[in-house]
């Protein structure tokens, strides 16, 4: 086994310059569940944008024009407060889920952490070589050969940006407008064609350089995991009691060493380029790397597995008071599945048509020669059905009679209708002055949305 990788981290202390990390290609029985649980969402963030229900995106998230979609269903701004509800979900569940299982999030499922190591160190694997090689490509003098890998490279890491760069903004604007965008003459859609080339320029300079300074020192993830984690808490972590001391062994040989062979793979695999063998640190992602690097070893020398792996940060530390408590991971799995179960109730039974009734601006009631008394009023209906549908009003107090001002009989997809109408009612039927009402929307002979609004008259007129 190769150790000399970066020795100057265990030797000297750390300079301000950055120090390029080589990371050594992984491989293991985590590793392989890693791939294919990253290569199944890069499926789904690839696909999402395309697939479509009744008619819809997947997944939409439209800032320009405040249009949402989840799921096929069609947000806008009067469905703040459900966007807003899924949010706080999003953020209770990644708090939550970093207390039980510490950071699991950045090395599993994060986007930056998919990308980065199974599609671009992937590419770097396949033209530099390992990261030795690597190492030495970098170090030798300018060569055709040199030149050549490079240019391949980063040629192939800017075509995948622009991919990345389009997926991305197909999220934003929809398909629809990105195919447009594609397709249509260049001076047609500049700001467009600007987006795609600077959103292309950002993924490239984060994958191709910046890298793990993103989880690092960007992220604030890193930071607010070590306010979050505590004695229950599961994170990737050292056994030093079981490891310390470090010295070489050889397989059958009697040794006062602990298990720990200092060979320095954990460094030499580990994507932000710590020593796990140090304690918690704020830049472990919990890629997991580390672990299958240690129990390649351990396997070989015969010894156990796990030197590294998943413990409580108390039972590592060996607390006297230290008790493992599932209850506390159990109730925090029930909140989760709670407050996503209310979030998937209110996408599925939120009405497909949206209004604000008003009663019409500076207006009053109104006496007519008929012995009748009216209110004016305003009605603004949004379709949120993702399809053209009918629709009528009806009162719900049998002795008002609604008249319209101007009639409009169908909700156009995706779109809205202002219509003004009358409320009328006999001066012998009104019993006080000021009157709740309800104002049903009907569409194919189902109530899809109920107004509330008020009527008022005086009573005891002839």
């Amino acid at each position: 086994m190769d150790a000399t990788r970066n020795t100057e981290l265990f030797d000297k202390p750390k300079s301000k310059k950055r120090e390029w990390i080589y990371a050594k290609k992984p491989s293991g029985k985590l590793y392989n569940y890693r791939q294919w649980f990253g290569y199944s969402l890069l499926f789904f963030l690839f696909a999402a944008p395309f697939l479509r229900i009744n008619g819809e995106p997947f997944l939409m998230f439209n800032i320009i024009e405040r249009r949402f979609s989840i799921f096929g269903n069609l947000f806008y701004p009067q469905d703040l407060h459900i966007f807003v509800f899924g949010m706080l979900i999003a953020m209770v569940c990644v708090v939550l889920f970093t207390v039980v299982y510490g950071r699991v999030w950045c090395g599993w499922a994060c986007p930056q952490t998919i990308f980065m190591e199974l599609i671009f160190r992937k590419i770097e694997y396949w033209i530099e070589g390992d990261w030795t090689q690597q190492k030495k490509l970098n170090a030798a003098p300018s060569s055709f050969e040199k030149r050549k890998k490079k240019i391949l490279k980063h040629g192939i890491f800017l075509i995948i940006s622009f991919f990345i760069s389009n997926i991305f903004l197909s999220y934003i604007i929809g398909t629809d407008a990105l195919i447009g965008i594609v397709t249509d003459p260049l001076d047609a859609h500049i700001g467009g064609l600007l987006s795609i080339i600077v959103f292309t320029l950002v993924f490239y300079g984060v994958f191709a350089y910046v890298r793990e300074i993103v989880c690092i020192a960007i992220c604030p993830y890193g930071r607010l995991q070590s306010v979050l984690l505590d004695d229950q808490s599961t994170v990737v972590a050292y056994d030093h009691f079981r490891g310390e001391p470090r010295g070489k062994y050889k397989k059958g040989e009697q040794s006062e060493h602990g298990d720990c062979v200092d060979c320095h793979l954990c460094v030499q695999v580990c994507p932000t380029g710590i020593d796990i063998r140090k304690g918690l640190q704020m830049e472990c992602v919990s890629c997991t790397a580390c672990i299958d690097a240690c129990d390649t070893v351990m396997e070989k020398i015969g010894k156990p597995a796990r030197l590294i792996g998943f413990y409580p940060m108390g039972q590592i530390e060996q607390k006297l008071d230290f008790k493992k408590n599932n209850i506390r991971a159990l109730a925090y799995s029930v909140v989760l599945i709670v407050l996503i179960g209310i979030f998937g109730f209110m996408i599925f039974s939120r009405t497909i048509v949206d209004g604000t009734l008003l009663r019409a601006r500076g207006s009053t009631y109104q006496l007519r020669d008929d012995k009748t008394i009216s209110n004016l009023y305003s009605l603004e209906l949004i379709n949120k059905s993702g399809r053209e549908i009918p629709f009528s009003l009806k009162c719900d107090d049998e002795k008002l009679i609604l008249q319209m001002v101007n009639k409009i009989d169908k909700l156009k997809k995706d779109g809205s209708a202002t219509l003004s109408f009358f409320l009328i009612i006999q001066n012998k039927d009104v019993e006080k002055y000021k009157s709740n009402v309800r104002v049903d929307v009907i569409s194919d002979g189902k109530k899809v949305e109920t107004l509330k609004t008020t009527f008022i008259a005086p009573p005891g007129m002839d």
